[in-house]
């Protein structure tokens, strides 16, 4: 009799337990792995590129009589080697100029460079110096003149995509005896410009 009433108990504390069925475990929480986005490449300035530049000038002459200021724009081609950190090239461009020498009937008509420029890459950005020949066209009392000089200067490229870029160049130009002149030129070029990649 006593075992009967140990057994009925022991069923009577355990019954509720099982009265809702089996009880349900609640999983772990998984922590899901978390990445830094991965860096952006860097820009490969090595190929072929092709663009346009506008950009204002200024003349002044060792006489102090052919001087004056106005407008430049042209198209420009090159190449560049891309060494890691610098970068290297070579470029051609041409400026058809608007700049009227004040006090004379004369004008500088247009200027062509063929430059090297070398310089390092910084994020997105090319930063340069530039340096080589230039030729330069000008009008004189209805002579046309033309002569032979050098320039140097420095430049900022910056890729805004795979293929364009956008920059600034500020350039200085001397020529020396004009055209077998006495008179000496200078000019000095402040030019935006844009590229396409290829």
């Amino acid at each position: 009799m006593i075992k009967i009433a140990a057994a009925l108990a022991t069923f009577a504390i355990v019954s509720p337990a099982f009265a809702g069925g089996p009880v349900a475990v609640a999983p772990e929480p998984t922590v899901e792995p978390t990445f830094a986005p991965a860096a952006p490449a860097g820009i490969d300035w090595t190929g072929f590129y092709a663009g346009a530049q506008l950009g204002y000038a200024d003349v002044d002459s060792s006489t102090g009589t052919l001087e004056g200021n106005g407008y430049l724009g042209g198209i420009h081609a090159g190449y560049r080697w891309d060494f890691g950190s610098y970068v290297a090239g070579a470029e051609v461009d041409y400026d058809s100029a608007n700049v009227d020498l004040g006090g004379t009937t004369g004008s500088l008509d247009d200027v062509a460079r063929l430059k090297l420029l070398g310089g390092a890459k910084l994020g997105n950005s090319l930063v340069y110096a530039t340096a080589g020949a230039a030729r330069a066209s000008a009008t004189v009392g209805g002579t046309e003149l033309s002569d032979n000089g050098v320039f140097y200067g420095a430049g900022v490229n910056t890729a805004v995509s795979d293929r364009w870029t956008v920059g600034a160049e500020l350039l200085q130009h001397d020529f020396n005896d004009f055209d077998g002149s006495t008179i000496d030129l200078d000019a000095t070029t402040l030019s935006a410009k844009v590229g396409m990649r290829f």
